[in-house]
């Protein structure tokens, strides 16, 4: 049955909150699991929609999946079979497509329809299947399928001038920072025997987070945190057991929360390592805060006023984290111009803050001016996205009167329980079912 969230704004938060562990570097690790018949053992799981259905696309391919505690889980992927892999679920969760890599790993061949995911705006995966091109694989689309299948002959094509050294590694060069297509180059490299340079790869921290695996299977994986990766990879991986790092998106929504609010709130077993330049903007625009040690923080009462907001590849600021600051400027005074030239659909959310009283101009799909401060009044609205969701459960802890959040399925997909943690912390918010 459908939920809803119904939100009385106007309280500050209050308190003390723990981080759970990153949604999306669970993904390419859960993935991971595929390349070896060994078992694997991750901690620190975070209990929400998106994990739970990247474990029914490991369980429909025939894995063994056993929960050792609430959140860790040991995969075994001894019997998998290609043919069963559930494309209902693999076509409406973008997750999913990171099991290409692994499949193609240990079948030399994979099918998968296009995934789904937030409507953020277009999200092909052509550079997932450029990349996989330049290793030799042949890609093809019947009946709105994929079909990827590993070439016998292949003859790898060089951009630089690797092609004139004595050692020639396979070379691919991404279309564009992609975070997925980085892992799922990664995942697919780790088992080949030949080395693999990877240019134009994405550093955050997911793909961090999925070399650190990759290094305890066996694979030699050099670059981290670098644009360049040098993968050399082995046929024989061997099983893992690995502790999620918490997840530095759900730090920054808490941040943002407090900031809003005017609140005094610890922030427990956070990350942030990751959000460098989130903190240096939220600091210039005269956020206040302490850094108790290198895993908690806490936000104190600020006034801001913030100039521009723009989202960028790592180390950039993150996009998930551009509506959280889209609904700060609403409350800071003057114009602040918001830019986010990686998804024209990111800043839907912005039509509904208008509609709650805030004062937002459209320039383009990736660009608007928040004029503030502005009063928001509570009124019924819808999640669209994962990101979007929570920014808007902000924005209603924020404005004056009742606020209703329909389709929260979308929130649940990336926050594990945030109403119950959000009301640990004063906020007067509930769930119910409509």
């Amino acid at each position: 049955m459908p939920e809803k969230f119904i939100i009385q704004g106007g309280k500050p938060l209050r308190g003390e909150v723990e981080i759970r562990g990153a949604k999306n570097a669970a993904f390419p690790i859960l993935a991971a699991a595929l390349l070896t018949k060994s078992p694997c053992v991750i901690n620190n799981l975070p209990l929400i929609e998106d994990v739970f259905q990247m474990l029914k696309v490991l369980e429909g391919l025939g894995a063994k999946i056993t929960w050792l505690g609430e959140r860790e889980v040991k995969i075994r992927c001894s019997r998998v079979k290609l043919s069963k892999l559930p494309l209902d679920i693999v076509g409406c969760f973008r997750g999913s497509i990171l099991v290409l890599g692994p499949l193609l790993a240990r079948f030399n061949k994979a099918k998968i329809p296009p995934p789904g995911g937030c409507v953020i705006g277009a999200r092909p995966i052509d550079s997932h299947l450029d990349a996989f091109s330049q290793l030799g694989i042949k890609v093809s689309v019947k009946n709105n399928r994929y079909h990827l299948e590993k070439s016998r002959k292949f003859e790898p094509k060089y951009y630089t001038l690797t092609q004139f050294k004595k050692e020639k590694p396979f070379e691919v060069v991404l279309k564009e920072f992609s975070v997925t297509a980085t892992e799922n180059i990664l995942l697919y490299a780790s088992s080949l025997i030949e080395t693999t340079i990877l240019k134009i790869a994405d550093q955050d921290y997911q793909v961090q987070e999925l070399i650190k695996v990759l290094k305890k299977m066996g694979a030699d994986v050099k670059g981290a945190g670098t644009h360049t990766l040098r993968i050399s990879g082995k046929k024989k991986l061997k099983g893992f057991t690995h502790t999620l790092i918490s997840d530095p998106i759900e730090t920054g929504t808490f941040i943002a929360a407090t900031l809003a609010t005017r609140g005094n709130v610890l922030i427990k077993n956070a990350e942030l390592s990751f959000l460098d330049l989130f903190l240096k903007r939220l600091s210039d625009f005269g956020a206040k805060f302490e850094i108790v040690n290198p895993k908690t923080i806490r936000v104190l009462p600020s006034s801001l006023k913030i100039d521009k907001i723009q989202s960028l590849p790592y180390p950039g600021i993150h996009s998930d984290l551009q509506p959280e600051l889209g609904i700060l400027a609403t409350q800071t005074p003057g114009p602040t111009l918001i830019q986010d030239p990686l998804y024209e659909g990111r800043l839907k959310y912005l039509d509904v803050l208008n509609r709650m009283g805030a004062d937002i101009i459209f320039c383009d799909p990736h660009r608007a001016i928040i004029y503030g401060p502005t009063k928001l009044y509570g009124t019924e609205i819808p999640s669209t996205d994962i990101r979007a969701g929570a920014a808007l459960v902000i924005a209603g802890l924020i404005a004056k009167g009742k606020t209703v959040i329909n389709n929260i399925y979308q929130i649940d997909r990336g926050y594990e329980k945030i109403e119950e943690r959000l009301q640990l912390l004063g906020a007067n918010i509930k769930r119910v079912k409509e």
